[in-house]
């Protein structure tokens, strides 16, 4: 397996009891993940894997009794000190399944389970519920900046990636190039592990997402539903990284408001998308209802609109930036709904606010060298909006600077930010 960076924390998860829950979208690698850490923990110690695509394997612990009489089959004891390391992967195939994790989780306390599926809604209240208090989720989510990195097996991009806090300076652009041309085909192709591995992409990500409508789709809605979620999926796409009233999807989408509410929140739980909500604390001054919604993967969104140009040649670079930023933070382990953005009633906007409830970070993000002006108008607006609030950080591609006011920061490496925060 190429390397990945959950792999070491779910290791370390491997002396906890509770139930390790890998979850994410199709093909982001955590069956690869899952078999890796079989691997590794069968190495020392007894250990099984159930792959749940084959129904005989889910025959074998469709009831509490199956379960417990195939682990004994495969050296299960009861008596033992350690742990007996049994691995489900496409657990969310079988809703009945989670109370099965659940009767074994409460009546043995040296057996770990690791799970991994893409997120179901069907299950996702059981889950709640069965396994309230007896589990950590992980999100999987696709390769960051680094593990692309890493998948190019470019060792020198690579150092320079972890040398990139070091440098000083405006003139940042020739140092950096090599990143920045790593950056800007991520920013079109994404991060799919097996899309960076092929060199026909948009085929790579014409058979996930094919699979995607047949499986996940359909799952939820009949035949007659797809078109019309194919077309808010396209719709979301175009307007990638912009606010949107679901009004106008429903009109343009031929759906009614709570279908489309249904679609939005399906997108969501498949790990499709992100709906960023603004952030206000004066609803007469500031924007308070109107989302913006974001693909977690550039090379998702850019397959829905079949557009894989380079990124000297597209008007949405801008965008495409943002949505590099936000997944990186998602990446580094900000929650969903700490992500959100600004909008005053004098159309001063900022990109990204982490609210931390006591404590706001605001981010303002440009795809562009030189900054001028009015690239700082919305942070201004906001500081002024906001006194109290943390230092902010501009993302930009080629300016560090001293000044008390802001923090320039460079888009290689962006976990710093969520690290200082999420440690508090």
């Amino acid at each position: 397996m190429k390397p990945r960076e959950s792999f070491q924390s779910l290791l370390k998860q491997k002396k906890d009891k509770k139930v390790s829950l890998l979850i994410g979208a199709r093909q982001v690698g955590k069956t690869t993940i899952l078999k890796a850490l079989y691997k590794e923990l069968s190495a020392g110690s007894k250990a099984i894997f159930f792959d749940l695509d084959i129904y005989s394997n889910y025959e074998k612990v469709n009831t509490f009794e199956s379960f417990v009489n195939t682990l004994k089959l495969n050296g299960y004891d009861e008596n033992h000190r350690d742990f007996f390391y049994v691995f489900l992967d496409e657990f969310q195939r079988y809703p009945g399944l989670t109370l099965i994790v659940k009767n074994i989780y409460d009546r043995f306390d040296n057996i770990k389970i690791y799970a991994s599926g893409s997120s179901s809604i069907k299950i996702k209240d059981e889950i709640q519920e069965s396994l309230a208090g007896r589990k950590r989720t992980n999100n999987i989510y696709p390769l960051s900046f680094e593990e692309f990195l890493w998948f190019k097996e470019d060792e020198d991009a690579i150092q320079h990636l972890h040398n990139i806090g070091k440098l000083k300076g405006k003139q940042l652009k020739q140092p950096t190039s090599k990143l920045l041309a790593y950056l800007n085909e991520f920013m079109v192709t994404g991060g799919y592990p097996e899309v960076v591995l092929e060199n026909d992409k948009a085929d790579v990500l014409k058979s996930i997402f094919d699979l995607y409508v047949k499986k996940d789709l359909l799952e939820y809605f009949d035949v007659s539903k797809i078109s019309p979620a194919k077309r808010l999926i396209e719709y979301l796409a175009i307007n990638n990284g912009q606010k949107i009233k679901y009004s106008d999807i429903g009109q343009i989408c031929s759906l009614r408001y709570k279908e489309v509410l249904n679609y939005i929140e399906l997108l969501k739980e498949t790990y499709l998308i992100i709906d960023l909500r603004p952030f206000f604390s004066n609803k007469n001054s500031e924007l308070v209802k109107i989302p913006k919604i974001y693909f977690i993967d550039n090379g998702v969104r850019n397959y829905f609109i079949n557009n894989f140009n380079p990124v000297n040649r597209r008007n949405d670079s801008g965008f495409l930036f943002e949505g590099f930023v936000l997944s990186e933070l998602l990446k580094s382990g900000v929650k969903t709904d700490v992500i959100k953005f600004w909008q005053d009633k004098n159309k001063h906007e900022v990109d990204i606010i982490l609210d931390f409830i006591t404590k706001q970070i605001p981010i303002e993000i440009k795809y562009k060298e030189n900054l001028k002006r009015e690239d700082f108008l919305g942070l201004k607006a906001f500081c002024g909006m906001y006194p109290k609030t943390h230092t902010p950080f501009l993302i930009n591609l080629n300016r560090q600077e001293q000044d008390k006011k802001y923090e320039f920061t460079l888009p290689y490496d962006l976990s710093f930010i969520s690290n200082e925060f999420l440690s508090r």
